[in-house]
Order: structure tokens, then C-alpha cells, then sequence
């Protein structure tokens, strides 16, 4: 749906991360959470053409968890953040592109451990600016 050049979301859709080979992933669209993120394992960091990189592994869909994809991103920041349950922790920021339906934009994530969560991608207010409004009475309202 969209409303003055503004797509309407519901509390919770399904998107694509292209960028990492994610696609139909269910996510939850928290407006209290200022940085978007997304559950990831096993992160290597290294360095390449004085970069900061990291390797880190996925499970693209959450009904087959013995599924695991290996990602590589540039790192654009160490952000800290406080989780939903009031912990502060360093987390590597990347950008990579969101898109919904017929709709695409880049935007920044937090990669950490959501393994308690009941979904693997927050979407968060940074990442819905400008672009976003939300319903939370909604679920699903695109499809991918």
C-alpha cells in the first residue's frame, strides 16, 4: 500500500536482502528500535584493500534451520546498541538493500545474535525514514 509516496507496513512483512541472498525472510517492523538488525553467526573479521570486512554465516530460511549461507560485507561502523533487554553491546554495522515488493532502498543493519527472537530480521526506524509509514493493526501487507 502506499500513501503520499509512502508505503505502509504492517507490524510484521516479509522482505529481501538481495545483497545477501535473503529473499521471503519475516520480519518484525519495530518503530521503538532505532537500528534495524538481523541474526548472524559465526563472524570472522578481516581486512582487505585497508578495509575492515567480515565473513558470517545466515540461515536464509527459518523453517530449515540446517540451511546456512556464508556472506561476506564491508564494515562501515561499530555501533553500540542496547538490546530489548537493556544490554549494551558493540555490534558491526553494514549496509546492504532492503527491498518489498516493488520497493528497493540501501539501508544500514546491526549484525548479532537474535537467536532467542522469534524472528531473524528487526526492522528499525532508521531504515523506514522518510520511506516508511506503519500500521502495527496489519501483518503482511506485500508479498515478495
Amino acid at each position: 500500500m502506499t500513501t503520499n509516496n509512502k508505503i505502509t507496513l504492517g507490524a510484521l512483512e516479509k522482505c529481501d536482502l538481495p545483497d545477501l541472498g535473503i529473499y521471503n525472510l519475516a520480519i518484525r517492523v519495530d518503530t521503538g528500535a532505532a537500528t534495524s538488525s538481523l541474526h548472524v553467526e559465526n563472524v570472522v573479521e578481516f581486512e582487505k584493500d585497508d578495509a575492515r570486512y567480515i565473513h558470517f554465516d545466515i540461515h536464509p530460511d527459518v523453517y530449515d534451520v540446517e540451511k546456512i549461507t556464508r556472506h561476506t560485507a564491508k564494515v562501515e561502523a561499530m555501533r553500540k546498541v542496547k538490546s530489548s533487554t537493556a544490554t549494551r553491546e558493540r555490534r558491526y554495522l553494514i549496509e546492504t538493500t532492503f527491498a518489498i515488493g516493488e520497493n528497493a532502498w540501501p539501508i544500514h543493519i546491526t549484525l548479532t545474535d537474535r537467536s532467542e527472537m522469534t524472528y531473524l530480521m528487526l526492522l528499525g526506524r532508521e531504515a523506514m525514514q522518510d520511506k516508511v509509514l506503519v500500521d502495527p493493526s496489519e501483518e503482511f501487507l506485500f508479498s515478495c
